[in-house]
This record gives structure tokens, C-alpha cells and sequence, in this order.
């Protein structure tokens, strides 16, 4: 079973983790399918966003275990 981590690429998670958009776009990140994030991993995204990383990772690994 693949693992989420911070340094998972935005991509990735979105092929991962089923509700991945909506986690993410709760972390106040809405352009989730812009080409440039992508590429971009968590912890990048996250900076931008100031978001809490860590809760980040735990929710979207909870879902993908789902």
C-alpha cells in the first residue's frame, strides 16, 4: 500500500486518496488541478498555504485507508 508523506506530490495524492480535492481545498487549497501543483509536494503547498502539514497528511491517509 503506497504511503502519503510530505513530500508526495499533489498528483500523487489525487491519484491516492479518494477525497483528496476536498481535503486539500479544506487546507485552502483550491487550484489542486493546476498543472504547476501537480509537481508540487505537500510540504511546498502547504508553505505556500500555511497550513498544517502534518493534520494534512493524517486526513488524507485516514481516507485513503477508507
Amino acid at each position: 500500500m503506497a504511503k502519503i508523506t510530505k513530500d508526495t506530490t499533489i498528483g500523487e495524492v489525487l491519484e491516492l486518496c479518494p477525497n483528496a480535492e476536498t481535503i486539500l481545498q479544506g487546507f485552502g487549497m483550491h487550484c489542486v488541478h493546476c498543472p504547476m501543483s501537480q509537481m508540487e509536494t505537500l510540504a511546498e503547498a502547504g508553505a505556500v498555504h500555511d497550513a498544517d502539514i502534518d493534520l494534512m497528511v493524517k486526513k488524507l491517509t485516514e481516507d485513503m485507508k477508507k
